[in-house]
């Protein structure tokens, strides 16, 4: 088979985000002729070093001229592929391909690919834990961490790459091909880019279109949209489940995490190792468990791999207490499921700080449950009227302007003993970068609240 090249061609980026900037480093790298096009015109150091390795740049919009002209085009995830200069290259008949499709022409390692509306980046990282702890050489990136494209260089046949992919990575894709792929969850995401619940199904399900019956596909047995989408898969299926009675797979019992099969069960991880928040958390460390299992790490590893782990910043991260008033920060929590499993793993007496900008999805379902667990909601962002509209009936809604004053705010209409939850069901970006600087800023204001409330009773 001949190696993919692209020496002496005209590649163009688009986006110049952390992806962009890693595929025009690797192109360049690789021979060719790299144009980076971005919306933007004011770009960081990082973009403007670019022109040190040959890099041109074209700032302040993607012209047609340019993509029409190329013999490749690459993009950015965060580059929406339904835009007139990229119709306009296809019709040249340019072919358009995603940044993990790049890099992964030429990794030499074997690609563990991770995708799901919810748990992605939990997964991916402690399965990375877990692996080095087996005493494998192992690069995590993808969608969390460094681009893919970045590890090519320091990608050997005995790598293990544990990469988390998004739907926006996986849409154009068409080789891609893992050695073992996890479905973790299927709920609506990004109805703001993809035109419908089912061409965002679609696009995860490239995840293992390309996979045959030499490779492993693990599910999540509890999702019956993933059984649905995963039913005419060619690869080797491997299931794992918190509440469906499963006669092989991984599963938790007697407080264990075992690997199920016809000569009983092996014992895998106990419960009681998990720090994690949320009921759900514990179904990523069963998808994780699962393909540590497959690589042949040991239980012994698997669990001091899983003793070590406390969770990512931003996913139900616990920020501290004021006054008897407990802080939560799942900023990562950008779509209505996500909010919803947010919700049901902080207990009774919350005050919810949601809002941003809204992906889509019905956030009328978030009611009851807010009903029955939330004393208010504190609303931020482009988002409030939606939110007030959809749960104001149920539950108190007060709208606040930015975040460090619903932080102030949440906090006074709280109960001693109770939470304030940030689980936005939005997305970041009409106030922030993104859900880290979001995540950030919401720590910095409890900080300063505690500050404050600290500072009053010592007077």
């Amino acid at each position: 088979m001949t190696e993919f090249s692209v020496r002496g061609s005209n590649v163009v980026v688009v986006g110049a985000a952390r992806s962009g900037v890693a595929a025009a480093r690797l192109l360049a790298d690789r021979g060719a002729r790299v144009t980076l096009t971005e919306m933007r015109r004011d770009v960081d150091e990082e973009v403007e070093q670019l022109r040190e390795v040959g890099v041109a740049l074209e700032l302040g919009g993607h012209q047609p001229k340019t993509l029409e002209g190329a013999d490749l085009v690459v993009l950015s995830p965060g580059v929406p592929p339904v835009q007139t200069a990229l119709e306009r290259a296809r019709r040249a008949r340019v072919p358009v391909i995603s940044e993990i499709e790049l890099a992964s022409r030429w990794v030499r390692g074997r690609v563990v690919a991770v995708t799901g509306t919810k748990g992605k980046s939990t997964t991916t990282v402690l399965l990375g834990r877990m692996l080095e702890a087996g005493g494998c050489l192992v690069l995590v990136g993808g969608n969390v961490g460094t681009a893919l494209s970045t590890q090519v260089a320091q990608s050997t046949p005995e790598a293990i790459h544990v990469v988390e992919v998004s739907s926006f990575q996986l849409e154009l894709t068409t080789t891609f091909r893992p050695w073992i792929a996890v479905f973790l969850n299927l709920y609506a995401d990004h109805l703001d880019r993809h035109d419908g619940v089912e061409a965002y199904a679609a696009a995860k399900a490239k995840l293992f279109a390309n996979q045959g019956s030499s490779d492993t596909l693990v599910i999540n047995a509890d999702d019956p949209d993933v059984l649905r989408l995963t039913r005419d898969s060619q690869a080797h299926r491997v299931s794992y489940a918190l509440t469906a009675p499963l006669s092989e797979g991984v599963v938790v019992s007697n407080d264990t995490i075992v690997r199920r099969g016809s000569e009983g069960d092996t014992p895998l991880v106990p419960v009681s190792a998990v720090h994690l928040l949320g009921q759900h958390l514990l179904g990523d460390v069963l998808a994780a468990a699962a393909v540590a299992d497959l690589v042949g790490v040991s239980a012994g590893d698997m669990t001091r791999a899983v003793d070590r782990f406390t969770g990512l910043e931003h996913a139900l991260e616990p920020v501290g207490d004021v006054a008897r008033v407990r802080f939560v920060n799942d900023s990562k929590a950008t779509n209505v499921e996500a909010a919803r499993r947010a919700v049901e793993s902080c207990g009774d007496h919350l005050v919810v700080i949601m809002g941003g900008r809204f992906k889509g999805g019905a956030l009328e379902t978030l009611a009851p449950l807010l009903a029955s667990r939330a004393d208010a909601v504190v609303a931020i962002g482009e988002a409030r009227g939606r939110i007030r509209d959809a749960v104001g009936p149920v539950v108190r809604v007060v709208e606040s302007e930015s975040l460090t004053d619903a932080v102030r705010v949440a906090y006074g209409l709280a109960s001693p003993g109770g939470t304030v939850l940030l689980a936005p069901a939005c997305a970041s970006l009409d106030m922030f970068r993104d859900y880290a600087e979001r995540g950030q800023v919401f720590k910095r204001a409890v900080a300063r609240l505690g500050e404050e409330v600290g500072e009053k009773r010592e007077q």
